[in-house]
């Protein structure tokens, strides 16, 4: 690999991030509708307009790595993810990862099922269910479009891009700040709406900057573990499906007791396994590493 930890280079990489996200949200607001964002019409414009960017991200990659003189003996697509090497493992451990996660909200939802976990099984292999969810198109955006692309631009795109310039740790930290901030576009719409006044409407984005950053770290971490892109891809159209832990909600429980120790369990889980299940071991040589400087502690 040739590439030197400069300050033009990181600059370079930090327009590059911009450009992304920038024409990720501003690809949402090329249609004009006085339409809702989830009205069918608007889903379907979107979905398109986000596609496109996806498309052409792994063209400002090479573009980056143009400009910024960056030689590796891997693929665009490989640092982006897109590879066969580990692939098995990389769409199975980190969702099953995401899942111990959520083991308090899984199993509270079976026990407010009148059919309980025998009730959550059938849901979740019901086949008339799942026609009627392809059929969706907020369905289809939140989780399928929407963990796509965002996915492949904010983590598959970005991160190769950040890694010579900040390491694997600091594009893990960085990254995620460019899709919480992307997420502040939620604003505008909800202006023009206007159905809550102007502080709530910012208090809800900065909540919403908050956990999208934090998840962001999440898939960053995994991409940057495991190599592949789908990983993240499958822990955020999980995630979307499942919403916010509803940790009050436990609380107020008949069976509150039993439901927050599941809920520390899952979580003190998802640290123990973290590292194991996202090894070396199961993906292979990991190809964004090629372009880290040393030390690649994550790596």
């Amino acid at each position: 690999m040739q590439v030197e930890n400069t300050h033009p280079k990181c600059f370079l990489g930090l327009l590059s991030c911009l450009f992304l996200a920038g024409l990720y949200v501003g690809s949402l607001y090329v249609w004009r509708s006085s339409s809702p964002r989830d009205h069918p019409s608007v889903i379907k414009r979107r979905c398109a307009s986000v596609l496109l960017v996806s498309a052409v991200s792994p063209a400002v990659v090479k573009t980056w790595m143009h400009w910024a003189d960056v030689k590796v003996d891997v693929s665009v697509w490989e640092l982006m993810g897109l590879r066969m090497d580990g692939l098995v493992a990389a769409s199975i451990l980190p969702l099953l990862l995401t899942i111990v996660f959520y083991l308090g909200p899984l199993v509270h939802s079976a026990m407010d099922n009148p059919k309980g976990f025998t009730g959550e099984m059938q849901c979740a292999l019901d086949v008339q269910s799942w026609r009627r969810c392809a059929g969706d198109a907020v369905w289809l955006r939140n989780q399928v479009v929407a963990p796509v692309t965002e996915e492949l631009v904010f983590r598959g795109a970005m991160l190769p891009i950040l890694v010579p310039c900040t390491g694997p740790t600091g594009a893990i930290v960085t990254a995620p700040l460019f899709f919480g901030i992307a997420h502040f576009h939620h604003v505008i719409e909800e202006q023009r709406l206007g159905k809550e006044s102007m502080s709530v409407i910012l208090l809800v984005a900065g909540m919403q900057f908050l956990y999208t950053t934090v998840f962001g770290a999440f898939t960053a971490f995994i991409f940057i573990r495991t190599g592949h892109v789908v990983g993240p891809v499958l822990c955020h159209s999980f995630c979307n499906s499942q919403g916010l832990p509803d940790i009050s909600s436990a609380l107020q429980h008949p069976q509150s007791s039993a439901l927050l120790f599941l809920y520390l369990l899952g979580g003190l889980l998802f640290l123990v396994l973290l590292f194991p299940l996202t090894d070396q071991y199961f993906y292979g040589p990991i190809p964004i590493c090629s372009l880290a400087p040393p030390p690649a502690s994550v790596c």
